[in-house]
């Protein structure tokens, strides 16, 4: 269906914004709304944002669910700053989202629900409906829950059933003003609902209603459009980060030609990694949903004795609990990936936020000296480039690997190139074969990368021991001497910064000497690289780099970073990283510029304080 009789307004890119209590199905929608954008050739990235609670206070700001879209015809790096499109399905909903949206911005808006016990829950004093405060917007005040409880009155659903839909009302009235094909919208509940056909049948009944009312609404003068990036070639799909991690990790495995075993816990934001292996048995993955994060950690590692890639995900509580444990896995030198979500903290801090809180955590959590290498994926899409990255990393060089992500990254979603699994690039674990001429030595090294050599219990004449005790170098016998202590320590550290030489070096966006150079780190690399590219096509002259290698850094990144005057890192905690890299280069001079509300860096705030070091230099 589409519009035959309104003005249509081309333009390259549109923020969607989508909010109402946890149960208004705002993730549905914008879900819906996404999948829908990137069939129709947009480039898009997606970020949720809602309460950790499972039914936060109905009708409260504290109760807010949001779903953000950004959509393009030009290639899309976040998920934008203030809203085009506001869809609000309560009063709280829009006053809590007022200071996120552009001036001259659309709301849409359920008018039946602005009555005077809703005002009140969310803290306003007057209607705004009736008060002129939305007189810089463009309103589109629906009776959405009269509508859509006419639509299905005779269908014989419930009322609490019936006014689930309401957001397929919203999201018709949405797809008729941005031109997007409700096909497909009627395509995605059809697959959404396809075990509850009476479901499928109320959701496209009500999806069309809401069309057909934004259709015949006078007021709607002007309807927009977004054409398909054109920049976008290949095969694609949209997916979110934990998804393409899982997805990552199965292709490592099977180009390890490895068995591939996840044991963990469930834990906000890191779950559906857990899940989404779990459905894919016949690939040979194997799933165990432990009692706690120790016995999550501690069967992956049993599993990696015993010949697979083993994997164990969590978030930043978890990763404290598994600390110990890690310790063993640097000392028995076996493969482990170990996949942090990153969460506001500290203690439960905010499960469903996002913040860069664990990077310290990471580097140093452990007792002992016990490095291991650290990476951090950037965007959705490229934590299967990542995930890849760190098993490869880990069965190659026999140490464990721990891979940031965070839950804007998890849970965030955006156009993924399909990849062709044959052109990866391939994954060589050290094993031996049975009987090794001259008897197996757990901790005989490879000299160019100081690799162990990995045999699997049970092969003939490979008897052998590890475990958390100091080992004795080369044999693997149980050791107490110090001056052995003390070689096996500077030997693991060496394995893992000899890693440097089979990493990618780190690249530069702009010149590569100057006043500014802009660092960031993991998932702020879509915000700062916007910025940079806004204030470059200003004439500005200013550098960035983002990385993702983060314990070894790239060999080359002292070059990189003493070419400039200053280098400003930004990152979305009190400056972890900044900290990391002052005891790396003292020689540096580095400020910082840290974001600590559990959301993500907005492009206008980065341009402002770019600006701002400009100019004081």
């Amino acid at each position: 269906m589409t519009s035959n009789k309104m003005n249509v307004v081309e333009v390259e890119k549109i923020v969607v914004k989508f909010a109402g209590d946890s149960g208004d199905g705002m993730q549905l929608s914008g879900t819906q709304f996404s999948d829908t954008s990137a069939i129709g050739g947009n480039d898009l990235l997606t970020f949720p944002d809602f309460p950790s609670e499972i039914r936060a206070p109905q009708g409260t700001l504290s109760g807010v669910s949001g779903y953000k879209v950004h959509i393009g015809e030009i290639d899309i790096y976040t998920s934008g700053g203030a809203a085009d499109i506001l869809v609000a399905m309560n009063p709280a909903a829009l006053k809590f989202n007022m200071h996120d949206l552009k001036s001259g911005a659309t709301i849409i808006l359920d008018s039946d629900i602005f009555e005077p016990k809703n005002l009140l829950k969310a803290g306003y004093e007057s209607n705004p409906l009736e008060d002129e405060s939305l007189s810089n917007y463009t309103v589109i005040a629906a009776p959405i829950t009269t509508m859509t409880r006419t639509i299905l009155k005779e269908t014989g659903l419930d009322t609490k059933t019936i006014d689930k839909s309401r957001n397929q009302f919203a999201s018709g009235i949405l797809f008729f003003l941005l031109n997007r094909n409700l096909d497909e919208g009627i395509k995605f509940l059809q697959q959404k609902f396809a075990k509850k056909p009476e479901l499928v049948k109320s959701n496209v009944n009500v999806i069309k209603g809401g069309w057909n009312y934004a259709y015949n609404l006078q007021l709607i003068h002007t309807t927009y459009r977004v054409n398909p990036n054109l920049n976008k070639k290949g095969k694609f799909r949209n997916i979110t980060g934990n998804i393409a991690t899982a997805w990552g990790l199965m292709a490592a495995a099977e180009k390890a030609n490895l068995p591939l075993f996840l044991g963990s816990y469930p834990i906000t934001p890191a779950t559906d990694i857990l899940q989404e292996l779990a459905k894919h048995k016949e690939l040979g993955v194997k799933t165990f949903q432990a009692e706690d994060e120790i016995a999550g950690v501690i069967s992956a590692i049993g599993a990696s004795y015993a010949g697979s890639l083993g994997v164990t995900s969590t978030s930043g509580p978890g990763l404290s609990l598994k600390s110990e444990a890690l310790g063993l896995a640097v000392m028995t030198e076996l493969p482990l990936v170990v996949v942090d979500v990153q969460r506001g903290g500290p203690s439960t801090g905010l499960p469903t936020k996002t913040e860069q809180s664990d990077l310290m955590q990471a580097l140093y959590g452990r007792n002992g000296e016990a490095p291991m290498i650290i990476l951090a994926a950037s965007s959705s899409s490229d934590c299967f480039d990542f995930a890849y990255e760190a098993a490869k990393l880990s069965l190659e060089h026999m140490t464990p690997v721990i891979l940031l992500t965070d839950s804007y990254l998890a849970n965030g979603s955006e156009l993924w190139s399909i990849p062709d699994i044959s052109k990866l690039p391939a994954i060589k674990p050290p094993l031996v074969k049975e009987n090794v001429e001259g008897g197996y030595q757990p901790y005989l090294r490879n000299p160019k990368n100081l690799v162990r050599n990995w045999a699997i219990p049970g092969q003939a004449g490979n008897q052998h021991r590890v475990g958390g005790l100091e080992k004795n170098d080369v044999s693997g016998s149980v050791s107490h001497d110090p001056l052995n202590h003390a070689k096996m320590v500077e030997l693991r550290a060496q394995k893992v910064e000899k890693v440097a030489d089979y990493i990618s070096k780190q690249t530069l966006n702009g010149p590569k000497s100057g006043k500014l150079l802009v660092v960031g780190w993991g998932s702020t690399k879509g915000a700062i690289f916007t910025a940079w590219n806004q204030l470059k096509n200003e004439g500005k002259i200013i550098s960035s780099t983002n990385f993702n290698y983060i314990m070894p850094l790239p060999s080359n990144t002292e070059e990189i970073l003493s070419g400039y005057d200053e280098v400003l890192v930004c990152e979305l905690n009190n400056g972890q990283f900044v900290n990391y890299l002052r005891a790396k280069f003292p020689k540096i001079h580095f400020t910082q510029y840290n974001k600590n509300e559990a959301q993500p860096f907005m492009v206008s705030e980065l341009v402002e304080k770019f600006n701002e070091t400009l100019e004081a230099l």
